[in-house]
């Protein structure tokens, strides 16, 4: 069963990816040199390769929860993190670039993300003590996430290029970490509840934290590369989702002050890595084309005439 998990969690990584790099040609495509408005938003929706996008995330997700229940959270959950580097690859193939074309700090970037990740989440979960999910943690985690989400949704709109990607990326990020806390009280309830009896308000969060991560993931396609997205996601998100179950349902109550430290020091080195690929990612580097010698300034530009081959029309 673990090898089946395994795979499956590979491959719901990979879906992750592929769903990611789809929706984020489509959002580009869409917007055709405008900004992600309503009017573009709606034709968005119509988008034949943004529905499928959104249908291969889909599958990617119910290929993750079904290795979940086939394996411990400790051995499923970092494979999640593979979104990342598949990404990059996907990223990299469609500029037409070699791998060892990257950058040493690209490819820094990704280990660091991906491996600090990976080890803070193995920390938890093999030192987090399973406890219940009451209606007082839920109203609590609602009320700090949908404060947390309107912060960085806030800052978002005041800022620009990767800085604004990287601030709407952690809004769906965020909110989606906050789903894995409803969604946990909602298993908990299925296995002690029927079927009529269930609380209908977790199921209700869900949805409106879906719908709203949603919207913030678009505006992050839009803002900037689809794999500096994906960082921000694989980062926060299950930073997120440790954290609530850490600081409202003390799963972290037995957890050593060594394995705390660890995981703080995890935590640092991913976020290192997105930040890093965010300053140093190809789509986001500032290409600078020398200037020609003339006789009027050194520091004037190239025309607007002038071919990529360097003739001029």
């Amino acid at each position: 069963m673990t090898a089946l998990a395994v795979v499956l969690a590979a491959l719901g990584a990979l879906g992750n990816a592929v769903g990611a790099r789809m929706q984020h040609a489509a959002v580009h495509d869409t917007m055709d040199g405008a900004g992600l408005g309503l009017r573009v938003q709606s034709k968005l929706v119509r988008n034949p390769r943004w529905l499928v996008g959104l249908a291969t995330l889909g599958c990617g997700a119910v290929l993750h929860a079904c290795a979940l229940g086939l394996a411990p959270l400790s051995v499923v959950q970092p494979i999640g993190v593979l979104a990342l580097p598949a990404t990059v690859l996907l990223n990299v193939r469609q500029q037409g670039l070699r791998f060892r074309e990257l950058s040493p700090t690209v490819l820094f970037a990704v280990v660091a993300a991906t491996g600090g990740v990976a080890a803070f989440v193995i920390l938890a979960a093999g030192s987090a003590t399973a406890t219940p999910v009451s209606g007082d943690v839920q109203m609590t985690a609602t009320q700090l996430v949908a404060a947390a989400v309107l912060a960085v949704g806030a800052l978002a709109v005041l800022t620009r290029s990767k800085v604004r990607c990287i601030l709407f990326a952690a809004g769906c990020a965020i909110a989606y970490g906050y789903v894995s806390l409803l969604m946990r009280a909602v298993a908990q309830q299925l296995g002690t509840t029927d079927l009529l009896d269930i609380n209908p308000l977790p199921l209700l969060g869900i949805a409106v934290a879906m719908v709203v991560g949603g919207w913030l993931l678009q505006h992050g396609y839009a803002s900037g590369p689809p794999d500096l997205v994906v960082a921000c996601l694989t980062v926060i998100d299950p930073i997120v989702a440790v954290g609530l179950g850490i600081g409202l349902l003390g799963e972290a109550d037995r957890v050593s002050a060594w394995t705390a430290t660890g995981q703080v020091v995890c935590a640092a080195v991913a976020c290192i890595g997105v930040f890093a690929l965010a300053r140093f990612h190809p789509d986001t580097q500032e290409r600078r084309v020398p200037a020609p010698v003339t006789g009027s300034s050194d520091l004037a530009g190239p025309s607007s005439t002038d071919r990529p081959d360097g003739s001029s029309s």
